[in-house]
């Protein structure tokens, strides 16, 4: 089916959150291109219903990284063996980065 301009399509909008009806507003090679939610009236790209990916938070990833790498230092020459005392627990190491976190922003506000 061929979709023209002012059709009415469903597409996930991304300030609903949800697939909605949208209108088509622009077309590209016989394609909607652009498309307007019917709810909000938010303009966006057509997304052929797809949420898009979700957003890890830097810090967040940048912990995971850091838990991996420790995982992987101690998993060193015995890959099925458990230590009898680990490192630094995960929650450890996210309390702490916590704790930095919260302690930047008190610097910040204070100045």
């Amino acid at each position: 089916m061929r979709v023209r301009l002012g059709d009415d399509i469903d597409d996930f909008c991304v300030k609903c959150k949800r697939v909605m009806n949208h209108l088509v507003v622009s077309l590209l090679n016989d394609e909607a291109a652009k498309v307007r939610c019917r709810t909000c009236h938010g303009d966006h790209d057509f997304r052929h219903e797809q949420p898009p990916p979700p957003k890890i938070d830097a810090r967040k990833a940048a912990l995971i990284q850091q838990a991996m790498e420790r995982a992987a230092a101690d998993g060193d020459g015995a890959t099925n063996a458990v230590s009898a005392e680990p490192a630094a627990p995960v929650e450890t190491v996210v309390a702490a980065a916590a704790a930095a976190s919260k302690a930047t922003t008190k610097k910040t506000k204070s100045k």
